[in-house]
C-alpha cells in the first residue's frame, strides 16, 4: 500500500500512489492482474490468463474475469471519491461473450464511470485482448461510504 506519511488528497491519487509504487492488493497478485492507468473517471487493469484458472471445461473460470471487471469498475468509482471516502460493491454483472483461455495472451480491462452520486455510483467496463476484442463487458453498483 502507498506510504501513509505522503496522505493523498483524493481517491485518484491513491490509486496514482499504488501505481507508481507498484503495490497491488494481495487478491491482484494472486490473480495475476495489476492496475495500470487511472484518470479522473476510469481505470484499467492488465491481467494474464494462465491454466491455473481454468474451470473443469478448460476455460478460464468465469470468476476471474468478474474479479477484474469488479477492480476495474471500483477503482473507476474510487477516481472520483476523496481520500476520506470508500464504496463498496453492491451488484455486479458480467456478461461472457467469448471464451478466454491462457493462449489469449495479456488481457485489459477499462473500466468508466456512467453515474457519480452522493451515495450510489454506476459503471461499466470491457474486457478485451491487445488487438481489441471483446471477451466479456460488465457495470456494477457502488455503495459510497462517508467517514
Amino acid at each position: 500500500m502507498p506510504d501513509q506519511t505522503k496522505s493523498p488528497e483524493s481517491g485518484l491519487q491513491y490509486l496514482r500512489q499504488l501505481i507508481a509504487e507498484w503495490k497491488q492488493s494481495p487478491m491482484a497478485e494472486a490473480l495475476n492482474m495489476r492496475l495500470i492507468a487511472a484518470d479522473q473517471g476510469t481505470a484499467t487493469f492488465e491481467a494474464f490468463p494462465s491454466a491455473q484458472f481454468y474451470n473443469p471445461q478448460r476455460r478460464m473460470h468465469g470468476g476471474y474475469v468478474a474479479t477484474l471487471l469488479d477492480s476495474a469498475l471500483g477503482c473507476a468509482v474510487q477516481t472520483v471519491l476523496p481520500a476520506d471516502e470508500g464504496y463498496g460493491t453492491v451488484e455486479l454483472k458480467v456478461n461472457f461473450v467469448r471464451k478466454l483461455t491462457a493462449e489469449t495472451g495479456r488481457i485489459l480491462c477499462k473500466a468508466t464511470v456512467l453515474h457519480a452520486g452522493s451515495r450510489m455510483q454506476t459503471a461499466e467496463g470491457k474486457v478485451m485482448d491487445e488487438a481489441g476484442k471483446l471477451y466479456a463487458h460488465g457495470s456494477g453498483t457502488f455503495l459510497v461510504y462517508r467517514p
